[in-house]
């Protein structure tokens, strides 16, 4: 009776602290959710799960503010099929978060006409919190202790790389469960290779439709599929170096379910490359993250993917406005990890060298081991910079909370700190880890860490503090990120309700003849009534000549982030 009680007492108590980590990790990606302004892929989310599209905004003419922000307003008819018509034709994604970010925004209000950010962003921040429990599941799968799982959970809560994801109207954070939930079915084939024991088939089906979902949500799924192949292919080589491939007659060899699992994901991933190899605007929407390298530019990616990692588990405010908050951060920062990382290391050892917990060790490293050379293989011999894009390592980032996890339970229940440098023991390295997580969540709330890629609300703000005529803000357009740039200028306007007034916009397209996107600019100049002030804003193409009539700028305004721009007055 007194055991019962005890087992009903420790699962009360594992329920309560799995809530409140819960309760944390909602409630920093709740706050101040809406407050940060959208950038160029999050308004793809936006105006594709409406089932609307780019194409009708006008082009090569001056169009208004509501012109702009056409495409972010509800249409009651569209559909699930007019989501897939035009994410399918005029973006690169596969369209599962699109499908369900459809249903989710209809649930809320709309804003000046427009769309809900809270509501488009408040579906990935679900998700987000979602692999909080999800986490503790797979930690407690893989190491089989409570104490392990709670450190995970907790860790998924405040990373800060994980709320930034959370606060985006993106797909990353539906991705990440698919990741944990493929990663739980790689657990539980690992085990059976050890034991030499079959794989059940329902967990090989489960494990095939996780991969499919998680492939119809993300593209770069497949990565994660590539880290988990290279885990597997080490198990196998494992086996055969210690000839173990001589299975006893009461047993059963595990792979082949496991081939089968390969076929069937094989085959889901193929039903999306006709898609995909359709889709015309897939080259021009990564360009970004291709192109030819010189000079010190070989290094970048070192570094990018050193900043990835480190904003795992911690991120002062090395974005804030003040010099020396950022100087202060970043020599905290460093410090904390000179102190902090051979702490991790020094208790995943501890895991690695008992024998009941090992196998997960090696599983989990070689799955973060396996993607970093990954990464490194496509950034320095495909010429394909994956560490640009932090948000693209959600292919790994389960596994690194799950090591972290397990190394801060090591600390916690070992003395292996007692005589640790600087005089701190394990449970204070553990609170103390713990705590720079929470500053690290509490600075990405605030945006003074993993910033927007683009400041629309500052360059309206200049604008307005510069421009006392109408004004044409002018870009050049190649896809629909830069009709994204301009939204968001065009949004912040609407939703200020700012007393001067709205400006014009201008698209020019560039096409294969700049001569066309030239003559529709310098007609449009020369129509428009003086005076008015011009902005060129990412404006990459050749000036028209009429540009000559005005006078540039010549007082320092400030830099924004994402839009550089050039100011001309054009007077009578």
């Amino acid at each position: 009776m007194n055991v019962i009680i005890k087992t009903q007492n420790s699962k009360l108590k594992t329920l309560l602290l799995l809530a409140i980590w819960l309760l944390i990790g909602v409630g920093l990606r709740l706050t101040n959710l809406s407050a940060k302004p959208p950038w160029t892929d999050e308004f793809s989310t936006l105006v594709f799960s409406l089932g609307n599209s780019f194409l009708p905004v006008p082009l090569d003419q001056p169009i208004s503010v509501d012109v702009l922000l056409q495409p972010l307003q509800l249409q009651p008819t569209s559909g699930i099929q007019d989501v897939w018509k035009h994410l399918s034709t005029e973006s690169n994604h596969p369209p599962l978060y699109f499908f369900l970010t459809h249903l989710w925004m209809r649930l809320f209000p709309t804003h000046e006409g427009l769309v809900s950010l809270w509501g488009a962003r408040s579906l990935a921040a679900f998700f987000g919190a979602a692999s909080i429990p999800a986490i503790y599941a797979l930690t407690g799968l893989a190491f089989r202790s409570r104490l392990v799982s709670h450190f995970a959970a907790a860790m998924m809560a405040i990373s800060p790389y994980g709320i930034f994801l959370a606060q985006e109207a993106r797909h990353y954070t539906l991705a990440i469960l698919w990741v944990i939930a493929s990663f739980a079915c790689l657990v539980i084939a690992s085990r059976h290779i050890q034991n030499h024991t079959q794989i059940p088939i329902k967990i090989a089906l489960s494990w095939v439709g996780i991969n499919a979902i998680g492939i119809a949500t993300h593209y770069f799924f497949t990565l994660t599929l590539c880290c988990e192949a290279l885990v597997l292919l080490f198990l196998a080589w494992r086996q055969w170096t210690r000839k173990r491939r001589e299975i006893s007659p009461t047993s059963s060899s595990p792979w082949l379910r496991i081939y089968a699992v390969a076929v069937g994901t094989f085959v889901a991933a193929l039903i999306w490359l006709p898609v995909f190899l359709h889709n015309s605007y897939g080259g021009k929407l990564t360009e970004w993250i291709q192109g030819p390298r010189t000079g010190m530019a070989w290094l970048n990616p070192i570094f990018q993917a050193l900043a990835a990692w480190i904003t795992m588990i911690s991120l002062l405010p090395v974005e804030a406005s003040q010099l020396a908050v950022v100087i202060v951060s970043g020599l905290v920062m460093l410090i904390f990890f000179i102190w902090a990382v051979p702490i991790l290391v020094r208790g995943i050892k501890v895991y690695f060298k008992q024998p009941q917990t090992r196998l997960m060790v090696q599983v989990f490293a070689g799955l973060v081991v396996g993607a970093i050379v990954l990464f490194f293989i496509f950034t320095y011999f495909f010429g394909i910079d994956l560490t640009r894009g932090a948000r693209y390592n959600f292919v790994y980032f389960p596994a690194v909370i799950v090591l972290v996890g397990a190394s801060l339970a090591v600390c916690w229940r070992h003395p292996i700190l007692e005589k640790g440098r600087w005089g701190i023991n394990g449970k204070k390295a553990v609170i103390i880890i713990l705590s720079m997580g929470l500053a690290s969540a509490i600075t990405v709330v605030c945006n003074l860490g993993y910033q927007k890629y683009y400041r629309p609300d500052l360059f309206v703000q200049l604008i307005e503090q510069t421009s006392h005529v109408p004004v044409l803000i002018t870009t050049t357009q190649k896809t629909h990120v830069q009709i994204g740039e301009m939204m968001g200028i065009a949004r912040e306007y609407k939703i200020q309700n700012s007393k001067s007034a709205s400006p014009l916009f201008f698209l020019a397209h560039q096409d294969e003849d700049p001569r066309t996107l030239t003559s529709a600019l310098q007609n449009t100049l020369k129509m428009l009534p003086r005076p008015f002030d011009l902005w060129l804003v990412n404006f990459y193409a050749a000036q028209p000549e009429e540009v000559k009539n005005c006078v540039a700028n010549t007082k320092s305004l400030s830099a924004i982030d994402g839009y550089g721009y050039k100011l001309y007055h054009c007077g009578d």
